[in-house]
Parts: structure tokens; sequence; C-alpha cells
């Protein structure tokens, strides 16, 4: 067994070859919980790493107060966003440990069935979740059931409701709620979902318990996390680090620019954080001084030779093109947002009028969407431009920036990559 203090907990093991189930059980041998099972979940303090963090006991709490005999448990290992690869370092290491927190989640709530979801353009991890399950199932193991579903890789289709109107009916398509916490349903069946990596650490505090967990983290902000860093940096990494770690030191890992322009901080769905200000400890309740959170666990480094104006629109432009234009915000609002930021970025004679233009239709998008997908690009957006107040300026002026020139780009935007730009006048 792995020591409190030692790393690292979740990716222990081979990336590309996965514990196999006799390996992770010798590895991760049942320990003594203090307490019942619940109680411990409750103790540990442990938030969703999908990118809301909110209290996983809280969610369980909340399905195991629903008196139904037909419940679901749903590992979302979707992992829509481009610059985000834990789901696949965790399930190319250790698929059971993911695969424990289910069962573990299952049993809290009554559920019988586990859905795990992976999207199919991810055929290595669909793989080892595949071979994971075979050796569970030949344990003859009483328990729920698990069933591997792979829906088609969007950005959209790892939002929360929209998997699961994916699994219920065929169709990756959010679901409006106008409260949260609210219960999601396949059929009239409630649904518990969590990402892999929260899946994973409840396998962990199942395990040892609550004391154990929190022996590594802030008090705040309990455990450890999974960061993919990409960006301005010699190696494309997936790290793990104790919450709270400062950003710098996570970045290093990387090999990243030692000296960025900024960052993004948590994904597209993100915010911007100056490259001033990597000091900061890697925690919610140190980053919201800065208005940024940990997010879905992604940082993208931009260099002081990269464009902020550019890499905003090319993201927004990708964002629009990814949503499920299921409402006016998403079919309308954010294909404007990006075409406003394409003046700005190409400095047009129109900059000035986009800039102006921009600013109206955010507070307009704000808050009016059937989902969370548009207020997520209006952050980023307002983000970067108090990050790169000063270059916006110099484009709306019809000036482009030093960094401008370069045409490098940081940000990975799938879509846009296989396109040819766009001619603006």
């Amino acid at each position: 067994m792995i020591g409190a203090n030692e790393l690292p907990r979740l990716l222990y093991g081979d990336a590309g070859r996965p514990l196999t189930l006799a390996q992770h059980e010798q590895m991760f041998p049942t320990g003594q919980r203090p307490g019942g099972l619940f109680e411990e979940l409750e103790a540990s303090g442990l938030t969703g790493r999908g990118g809301a963090a909110f209290p996983t006991w809280r969610k369980v709490k909340l399905l195991r107060e629903q008196r139904h005999h037909h419940k679901f448990v749903i590992v979302n290992a979707m992992e829509g966003e481009p610059g985000a690869h834990k789901d696949q370092s965790l399930l190319s290491a250790n698929p059971h440990l993911v695969l424990d927190g289910a069962e573990y989640l299952a049993s809290m709530i009554g559920a019988k069935n586990i859905a795990v979801a992976v999207a199919r353009d991810n055929p290595s991890v669909v793989n080892h979740v595949t071979r994971a399950l075979h050796e569970r199932e030949r344990r003859h193991h009483r328990g729920p059931k698990f069933e591997l579903h792979t829906p088609p890789w969007r950005y959209v289709a790892g939002e929360e409701s929209a998997l699961v109107h994916w699994l219920d009916d065929n169709e990756s398509l959010p679901q409006y709620r106008p409260q949260r916490p609210s219960i999601l349903r396949i059929g009239h069946s409630p649904v518990l979902l969590d990402n892999a990596e929260t899946c994973a650490n409840v396998g962990l505090i199942g395990r040892y318990g609550a004391a154990w967990w929190r022996a590594l983290g802030t008090e705040q902000s309990p455990g450890t996390t999974l960061v993919s860093v990409t960006g301005a940096v010699a190696r494309p990494t997936v790290t793990e680090v104790p919450l709270g770690t400062p950003v710098r030191e996570i970045l290093a890992v990387a090999g990243a620019d030692a000296n960025p322009q900024a960052v993004i901080m948590g994904g597209y769905g993100g915010s911007w954080l100056d490259g001033r200000h990597l000091d900061v400890p890697y925690a919610n309740e140190s980053l919201a001084a800065h208005g940024v959170s940990v997010g879905a666990g992604i940082i993208v480094v931009l260099s002081h030779s990269g464009c902020g104006v550019s890499e905003t629109h090319r993201v927004v432009r990708w964002m629009a093109n990814e949503s499920a234009r299921q409402c006016g915000p998403c079919a309308f609002g954010l294909p404007a947002l990006a075409d406003d930021l394409g003046h700005l970025a190409h400095a047009t004679r129109d900059a000035a009028a986009a800039f102006q233009r921009l600013i109206e239709r955010a507070n307009v998008i704000e808050g009016r969407g059937a989902c969370r997908h548009p207020d997520g690009v209006v952050r980023f957006v307002r983000s970067a431009l108090s990050v790169f107040a000063g270059d916006f300026d110099l484009h709306r002026h019809g000036q482009a920036c030093a960094g401008a020139a370069s045409r490098r780009h940081f940000a990975t935007v799938p879509t846009l990559e296989r396109e040819d730009e766009l001619i603006w006048e």
C-alpha cells in the first residue's frame, strides 16, 4: 500500500500498460476505514474533479434520499476539452481504481447498474476499460452490473446532462436545469454522475478513509488532483499534485515557459490568469482572488511570442462551433462573439465597433442559455479583456500587438487546425 504522503496515488502504473486487477489489489489492498463509507466520504471533503467542484457527499446524499428501486451510477470519462488528457492517463494507468470508486458510489445509493462512458474516438482507452471490465466479470462478484458506452466525442457531449440525455435517448443535448443540484434521470431512474477522477478518489477513500486521504492538499481543498499542462511547454504533461501546490511548480513539471505571458486555467470554459501571478497556490480558495479556478484541471501556457487576442478568438470560435445550438445564446450569440473577436484579432477597420459589440453581446448572452456553455464562454472572454487589456486596446485601434506578428498558436483547437484561415477585410 502506498503511504499517505506518497505520490502518485491516482496515476500509479504505467501509461499504456494499466494495472491488472490482481496488480491493482496488491498495490491497493483494502484498508481499515474508521467509519462507514458515506461518513468517510463526507469527512473527506472530496469535491468533484470535473469542473464544478461540488461536494461529492452532497450528491450522494441527494441520491440516497430518492426512494426508487432502480438507480444508476455513471462514470463520465468523455474528456471533451481538447487540452485535457486526465481521463486517458488515469484509465491507461489504473482503470480498476476508477471502477472501485464507481462500485463504492453504487453501494452508497443502492444502484444496480453502473455505466462507464468513454468517447469512441479514443479507442485505446475504450480497450483498457473493456479489458478491466472483463477481468471483473470473471470474478463472479455479486454487485452492480457494469456497462461500457461509447458516445461520439464532442465538447458538449461530456456535459453531465448531455451525457445522460445520450444514454437515455441517443442525443448529446444538454438539458435545461434552472436549479442545481438537480436529479438527472434515465427514464424514470435517478442518476448519480461523477467524472473518472472523482470516482478514483472515492476508490481511495473507500479503502483507506478520510484521514489518510486528507493527509495531502489543503484544509479547504484536500487531496491530490490531476492537471493537464499544454501550450508553451517542452512536453505536454498530465501530473498529479497535492492541491495547494504553486502553479509555477506545476508548470515546471512540463518544462513550461518560465516567464509566460498568461495561462488558461480550468479549460476553455475557464479563465485567463496573468503570468505575473503564477506563485498562487493551485486551490480554489487561493485562485478565487484572481478570478480563476481549478475547473476541469487544465492549464494552457501562452508565451510572450503569442497573441492573447488571437488565442481567445480561436478558442471562442471553436466553442461556438461545438455548442448544441438548441438556444439563441449558443446558436447566434457565440458565433457573433467569435466574429467580433475575429475583427479584433486581425485589427480590421471594424475593430473598434466590434470591441463595443463584444462587450454588449457578452452582457446579453450571460445567464440566458439552456446550459452553462454560453456562460463559460462569456467568462473566458471577459477574463481575456482584463488580462490582455493593453493588446485589445491596440487591436481595436487597428494596431497589431507584438505577439500577433509571430502567428504562433499555443491553444489546441482541433477544428480550426483543419480549416483554412478566414480572410478578414
